[in-house]
């Protein structure tokens, strides 16, 4: 996949199960389930019971059956396939996305509630050209989406030179949808096997992070708590002015990431901190889990500043509950860095005190990614050296790209300045068009040298910005 723009580009989100079920409006009946098809690592805050999450939606007027389900859910699919394709057909489109894909797109309430779970549940998103040939010309008033992601490479510091149910329901779709539409690009995605479940390739625990949205859950201790219009278009805390057809849906960034697994295990094996009592294994560890700054458990390094704690990691009530202040300060511990860098991944994504207290921070996103690709070979492990491609398909929902997705990578992740002069890049997302970057605070011995990273770990292979509607848009307005 090369990083250019999808031309006219819809993506059809496919996120199977090894269950099956009823879709939201019974077009396709099929045995209820008595299991959920989606993973539950316990060290993510676990999804809200359908009773609860509609009496909290109740509260805030938030209509769970009329959002596309992947917006709210996080990181919990087992098995996902990405498939974008151009509209060749502008009117036999129109009609096949009401009569063939609504009925299968599945509603966040389809998802929360077991019994109505299907074998495999369907979101589509539009990007800004899908939306043209719709002729759908009303203005979102979100600049990046218009522009689309392969112009916003640069701010984004990119380079521009780099499941049977599934199968079967995608073939079912193809063949229905007929000459409508062609193809241009799909990626498969899937938990990884094991106790590797809920960790993205370098071996990490994810989703850890996501925050709590006010009307569908209620937030753990330390969790970020967001207005529902922080994520959702027209609701609560959007103060964007919209289309009255926008509301419900949200602003979706996928990105195809790229892991150099291997090498990035060579960086750590040859870089190892060298604190007193620490093996070497222990140091290399201790640096990966300052780069991203938490260990692979999901245990923060700032609860657990030289050795790993898998029982803290595994405790969402204890794994997000942190400010980065000490006790008693009304601030993050904006000095000393002893504990956790600056420019660690999850600091400089949510600064969290490092900001002032309360946390004054309205950048949030909803990650729902997944990893694609096989596990590392031994040969790759032995020569040190990616052959195979595998990754995070990254996707986010937010009301608006710039405030949420892009802020957090231009402004935070790729400013060396942020929190302060001389932290450096993010060390696992920040990017410089392929430049090395100089990262300080990662040796726990010497905050202050600078450690060279002359490989980019994680690689852009392309993406785009879409629109994820409400069901009552696709039947009401992008399908009439």
């Amino acid at each position: 996949m090369r990083f250019t723009p999808f031309p006219t580009l819809l993506s059809l989100w496919l996120c199977a199960g090894i269950i099956s079920g009823t879709s939201h409006n019974n077009a396709r009946l099929q045995p209820r389930r008595g299991a959920s098809m989606l993973i539950n690592p316990p060290a993510q805050p676990n999804l809200p019971s359908i009773d609860a999450a509609k009496a909290a939606a109740s509260a805030v007027h938030l209509n769970l059956d009329n959002i596309q389900g992947d917006i709210l859910i996080g990181m919990r699919k087992r098995a996902e396939l990405f498939f974008f394709f151009h509209i060749s057909n502008t009117v036999q489109f129109k009609s096949k996305l009401k009569s063939v894909i609504l009925p299968l797109v599945t509603s966040t309430a389809d998802l929360l509630d077991v019994s109505s779970q299907p074998t495999t549940a369907v979101n589509i998103a539009f990007s800004q050209t899908g939306l043209n040939i719709l002729n759908i010309h009303d203005s979102l008033n979100d600049i990046p989406f218009s522009g689309g992601q392969f112009n916003d490479a640069s701010n984004l510091g990119d380079l521009t030179t780099n499941w049977n149910n599934i199968v079967a329901t995608l073939a079912s779709l193809k063949s229905k949808l007929g000459s409508s539409i062609s193809e241009i690009y799909s990626l498969q995605g899937a938990a990884r096997p094991g106790n590797q479940e809920g960790h993205e390739h370098f071996g990490y625990l994810d989703g850890i992070s996501n925050p709590a949205v006010q009307g569908f859950q209620s937030p753990l201790p330390g969790q970020a708590v967001v207005p529902t219009g922080e994520i959702l278009v027209g609701e609560s805390g959007d103060n964007v002015t919209r289309p009255a057809w926008a509301k419900d849906g949200s602003f979706l960034v996928f990105r195809q990431l790229k892991q150099l697994v291997p090498e990035f295990n060579k960086f750590l094996t040859d870089n190892p901190i060298r604190a007193p009592g620490l093996t070497q294994q222990q140091g290399s560890d201790l640096l990966g889990a300052r780069m991203i700054g938490r260990w692979k458990s999901g245990a923060p390094v700032f609860l657990a500043p030289t050795v790993d704690n898998p029982a803290l990691g595994a405790d969402p009530n204890r794994n997000n509950d942190f400010t980065y202040g000490l006790p008693g300060q009304t601030t993050g511990n904006l000095t000393d860095q002893t504990n956790c860098p600056f420019s660690a991944h999850i600091r400089k994504t949510r600064p969290r005190a490092d900001l002032g207290l309360p946390e004054k921070n309205n950048h949030h996103i909803v990650r729902g990614g997944i990893p694609y690709g096989p596990e590392v070979t031994p040969l790759e492990s032995f020569f040190h050296k990616t052959q195979f491609e595998r990754g995070l398909a990254f996707v986010s929902y937010q009301s608006n790209i710039a405030n949420g997705f892009q802020f957090l990578q231009q402004k935070w992740a790729d400013n060396s300045k942020f929190i302060h002069a001389g932290v450096g890049l993010d060390p696992i997302i920040g990017a410089a068009q392929g430049a090395q970057r100089a990262v300080t605070g990662l040796d726990l011995t010497n905050l202050s040298r600078p450690i060279t990273l002359t490989t980019d770990f994680v690689v852009s292979r392309g993406g785009e910005y879409f629109f994820s509607p409400s069901l009552s848009a696709i039947s009401n307005t992008l399908s009439a």
